[in-house]
């Protein structure tokens, strides 16, 4: 038995999958998101050990057997994010997290410093990246950053806290704006560009490598009968990838949760860091990926439906079952600022062309469509790297709606895949890296394509429409900056 652990922004969830791959049972605790200014987003750690606490705690009590046979647990980690420790381990500050762009300037000193850091570190320096938060920590915060001895991303914080082990996979490492990504080591010239050194990292490992076991006690608190082994594991992204299959060259998938993401797998180091395409490594040995993201996917809808004191379901409802024309109204998603293709943290979003005729259920649909345009926005990065997806699986809280992932479809003119178990992201991919860290079995044996349960095409005269809309879409980004906080 193996357990899957997705360390979310929205919340903490973890699957219970067995030999065979079925999911036997699985939980979810929310979390909450503290933000004191515009642009700034963190969470306490010690909220992330107690929801992993109750989500296991609460697998044991409903499947007491299988829980007690789990040999290996992985995690999924949302990226980015920086947690502050002293010499002791000890937490020094709420972990400042992935959305949180208040670092836009330090962005500006750390590439100054690093000039060659865009074709090393595979992307062009970005406010959610880790690098720059220690850069403003030092200038802000700077008793904090006197004390300050080790720096990791949230998964990395949560192995600590279960294992006693500093260890971080390749594709989480990727993230931070410190690591090599072609040689798959920390770089020293990126970690003295932000005012650090090896000593603050933790351990390298793959994704597939045995980093750690959970503590005695945490054994015994759910009556397992081995301590269990934890796997290198994977950043949520690169462990959604992997429970999909995306494991070679040109699998493609969107993600369409809290963040959006349009990944493409690859062999190679190819980096194009001008286009804001992220290239990373993969979480698997000798494989990387290229992706471009969107800071507010998910998070758009539900922002509006939280605005409308209204459940998304019910706003998904007033709308057509098929969408035979684009919204008269025009929604830019940019609610945390926007990384690909701006990067730029700080531009906010809006609607355009509201009249004394604009509806609620325009407005719904002018956020699915403009959650889709930024999507596109990737896709046209991707054109300019040579070398795009030509079709792509759907996973994410968000592809559990059939009319958001055909306006998507017809935005990108290209077939998207809906697939069974969509919704679990990457705590599936998670359980599949700690199966293959505890048995070392081939990769291609235990990373197989997911059942896809729908292809959706685009509509041959939506996504004509669409593309003309796009072009307007694409007016806003210049007229919003001036509106920058």
């Amino acid at each position: 038995m193996f357990i899957g652990i997705d360390i979310g922004t929205s919340g903490i969830k973890a699957l219970l999958v067995d030999e065979k791959q079925n999911i036997i049972g699985s939980w979810t605790e929310p979390l909450t998101v503290r933000r004191l200014h515009p642009s700034w987003s963190e969470q306490d750690p010690d909220q992330w050990l107690k929801a992993i606490y109750h989500t296991l705690d609460m697998l044991q009590d409903q499947y007491p057997q299988e829980v007690s046979l789990v040999e290996a647990i992985g995690l999924s980690g949302q990226q980015h994010g920086a947690v502050f420790l002293d010499e002791k381990g000890q937490v020094l500050r709420p972990c400042i997290l992935w959305n949180d762009t208040r670092a836009d300037k330090e962005c500006a000193i750390f590439e100054n410093r690093f000039p060659d850091g865009p074709k090393i570190l595979g992307s062009i320096t970005m406010p959610s990246f880790t690098a720059p938060k220690v850069l403003w920590v030092a200038k802000n915060e700077p008793e904090i950053f006197s004390k300050t001895r080790h720096v990791l991303l949230p998964k990395a914080w949560v192995r600590y806290a279960l294992t006693g082990i500093m260890a971080e996979d390749m594709s989480d490492a990727s993230g931070t704006a410190w690591l090599d990504v072609k040689k798959r080591s920390w770089s020293e010239a990126a970690l003295k560009a932000s005012g650090i050194d090896m000593s603050y990292m933790p351990d390298l490992c793959e994704g597939t490598d045995r980093a750690g076991y959970l503590k005695a006690d945490l054994a015994s608190r759910w009556k397992m009968k081995k301590r269990p082994i934890f796997a290198g594991s994977a950043g949520d992204n690169a462990a959604g990838a992997i429970g999909l299959g995306a494991i070679n060259k040109g699998d493609s998938f969107v993600s369409l949760g809290t963040s959006g993401v349009l990944w493409m797998t690859t062999d190679s180091y190819c980096p194009n860091p001008e286009t804001a395409i992220h290239t990373f490594c993969h979480a698997l040995p000798n494989r990387w990926h290229q992706m471009g993201v969107m800071l507010s996917a998910a998070a758009s809808f539900k922002w509006w439906a939280d605005l409308c004191h209204e459940k998304e379901e019910t706003l998904l409802a007033e709308l057509p079952k098929t969408i035979k024309e684009p919204s008269p109204v025009l929604f830019a998603p940019y609610l945390a600022g926007e990384r690909t293709p701006y990067n730029d943290g700080r531009v906010r979003g809006g609607f355009v062309g509201l009249t004394q005729d604009a509806t609620r259920a325009q407005m719904t649909q002018a956020v699915l469509e403009g959650v889709a345009y930024s999507f596109r926005d990737a896709f046209e990065g991707f054109l300019k790297t040579g070398q795009a997806p030509l079709t792509a699986d759907v996973i994410g809280g968000g592809s559990k709606s059939t009319l958001w992932v055909s306006i998507i479809a017809s935005v990108l003119n290209m077939p998207l895949n809906k697939i069974k178990h969509g919704e679990q992201g990457g705590a599936f991919g998670a359980a599949r890296l700690a199966r293959l860290a505890l048995t070392g079995e081939k990769i291609e044996k235990v990373c197989t394509s997911p059942e896809r349960i729908n292809c959706i095409k685009p509509d041959k005269e939506l996504k004509q429409a669409y593309a003309e809309n796009y072009k307007r879409y694409r007016l806003l980004y210049p007229a919003l900056k001036a509106f920058r906080n």
